[in-house]
């Protein structure tokens, strides 16, 4: 991948930038907040969150795959947690993937499918996990609601 290609992909990413709601779909569960910011001159994007019980608190940092055309979303969490997403972007949907062992073992596939709204401040998706790598099911839906840029 050309830097020139390198840097049209990383703009494309500029829509997920600024602070977010959170609204997972389990039961009774409190609003949380997402910050989307580019760091290191704009190289790479990270996400911080603050959830509320029982999801952890976490950090991801999103980098351009140039073998690939695609991103690399590298996760952190409270729990001590650390996984490798494979991420795409492309046409408003955001989809992460999880199907190999990476920092740690791999005890079940995910898969994460969100769609933006036309307008940008929605971003609607879902946590999905798999046994197998190929029959899904729903884990929990996660709504994203823009409230500032």
């Amino acid at each position: 991948m050309t830097k020139a290609a390198a840097r049209a992909a990383l703009k494309r990413l500029g829509v997920f930038i600024g602070e977010w709601e959170v609204e997972a779909s389990f039961p009774g569960s409190p609003l949380g907040h997402a910050v989307f910011e580019w760091i290191l001159g704009g190289q790479f994007l990270v996400q911080r969150t603050q959830a509320p019980d029982p999801a952890p608190d976490s950090v991801a940092i999103v980098s351009v795959d140039p073998d690939r055309a695609t991103y690399t979303q590298h996760y952190f969490d409270s729990r001590g947690v650390v996984r490798v997403y494979e991420m795409k972007f492309t046409g408003g949907a955001w989809t992460l993937l999880r199907v190999k062992a990476d920092f740690t073992p791999l005890d079940f596939h995910q898969r994460f499918k969100g769609k933006f709204s036309a307008n940008g401040r929605v971003i609607s998706g879902m946590w999905q996990t798999s046994g197998d790598g190929k029959r899904w099911k729903r884990d929990f839906d996660l709504t994203y609601r823009k409230v500032k840029r």
